[in-house]
């Protein structure tokens, strides 16, 4: 298995941390390797406490599944067949903000996870994140 290194996933980190900063919102940012183990994390100065369980367990939940959290979040409404999955591994994050690391030949080797604004902020800063790979 491809694991993300210590550099690559500050790489990860700083950039989401700069589009943390240009839009302006206090975040927490997580990165995990490839077997879903916190690798680096930052909260950003007044970031919400109780947003780093969130952005951890988003990029679990990211790394457990290879999906942007938002996609499995569609998976998991009513009535869908992975409804109620959220309540597995310990406990998932179904809504967007976690997004997977791969490598130059596209293997998953990590996966970011971010929390602290709306949803889609969240998710646009991951985003920065992962594209800075």
């Amino acid at each position: 298995m491809t694991d993300i290194t210590l550099e690559r996933a500050r790489t990860a980190l700083e950039a989401a941390l700069r589009r943390a900063e240009k839009i302006g919102v206090r975040m927490n940012i997580a990165i995990v390797d490839a077997g879903a183990n916190l690798k680096a994390f930052h909260r950003m100065d007044g970031a919400w406490l109780g947003s780093i369980d969130v952005a951890i367990k988003k990029a679990r939940t990211a790394r457990f599944f290879d999906m942007p959290t938002g996609e499995l979040g569609k998976l998991t409404q009513p009535g869908k067949d992975l409804y109620g999955i959220e309540h597995s591994n310990g406990g998932l994050i179904t809504f967007p903000g976690g997004v997977p690391l791969k490598d130059g030949s596209g293997a998953v080797v990590g996966a970011i996870g971010v929390s602290g604004g709306m949803v889609d902020q969240d998710h646009d800063v991951a985003s920065a994140g992962a594209d800075a790979l």
